[in-house]
């Protein structure tokens, strides 16, 4: 089991010296991961400093050697893939190949309607999938010509490639029980699952969503389960049965619903990873 710290991108958190200064000392403690959040202002009526997350993670990425990083979830949706595609790949360059790259549907609306951003999931869904087709194209630095519902380029060719091989491991967002978002991510590297009414899955929820997501896998490569949740040092009795389930990371969460403070961060990360 690895453990990782999962912070916002904003509020207290919404500075890219404060996260590197944070990543740093969870390096030093103990954790393996350190995971922000991607937002462009969270909500329209509390209005929070907000750090763009690609920058933030350059900042972590050069106050730290060895733990794995990445933004969970981005919403492709909303950012164009060959942007993205170039974001990745230099922010992998960067860590040394500790990037983990996330993507989902995307939550709440007020991340997109006062721009515009398609709002639908049916819309927001094709774009994701589309989109991560043509992410994963140009980062292998072939020829890429792409002709689909949603975008359309090509010929055209990016180079550096990532330093992980065979590609910078991709985790998707799910809620479960749904299961479209968990048959999307048996094409890929991982899941992050959330209950679909916002609790912490269970051991058993576990067991049924990598059972159904092994039906859909061509790959016998390693797959990632990564929940999120609070005060993983009182879970430490159900980690065996996680992991049994098919668990692969746990995320501790840091958000306004709780340690909303720097000092409370500090403190948190500070206790270290329930080994």
């Amino acid at each position: 089991m690895r453990y990782g710290l999962f912070l916002p991108n904003f509020g207290p958190f919404g500075d890219a010296r404060c996260l590197a200064e944070l990543a740093a000392r969870a390096e030093s403690a103990g954790w393996d991961g350190f995971f922000i959040w991607d937002h462009i202002v969270f909500s329209t009526s509390d209005i929070y400093a907000v750090a763009d997350p690609w920058v933030a993670l350059t900042a972590v990425a050069a106050a730290t050697q060895r733990l794995r990083l990445g933004v969970l979830m981005t919403p492709l949706s909303r950012r164009r893939p060959w942007k993205v595609a170039r974001e990745t790949v230099t922010l992998d360059r960067v860590s040394g190949g500790r990037l983990i790259f996330g993507a989902g549907l995307g939550h709440p609306p007020d991340d997109f309607r006062p721009f515009g951003e398609a709002w639908s999931e049916r819309e927001r869904a094709g774009l994701l999938d589309e989109g991560l087709e043509l992410v994963t194209s140009l980062w292998t630095g072939q020829e890429v010509r792409h002709e689909g519902e949603h975008y359309t380029i090509g010929p055209v060719t990016f180079q550096p490639t990532p330093v992980q091989r065979p590609r910078i491991p991709v985790w998707v967002a799910g809620l479960w029980p749904h299961k479209l978002p968990f048959k999307r991510a048996a094409r890929w590297d991982g899941v992050v699952p959330e209950m679909a009414d916002r609790s912490l899955p269970k051991v058993s929820d576990v067991a049924a969503l990598t059972s159904y997501i092994a039906m859909y896998r061509d790959s016998q490569d390693p797959f990632n389960v990564a929940v999120n949740g609070h005060d993983c040092w009182a879970h430490q009795p159900e980690i065996e049965d996680y992991a049994e389930a098919g668990l692969t990371w746990w995320l501790e969460r840091v958000d306004p619903e709780r340690a909303f403070s720097e000092p409370e961060a500090r403190a948190l990360i500070d206790r270290g990873p329930p080994r």
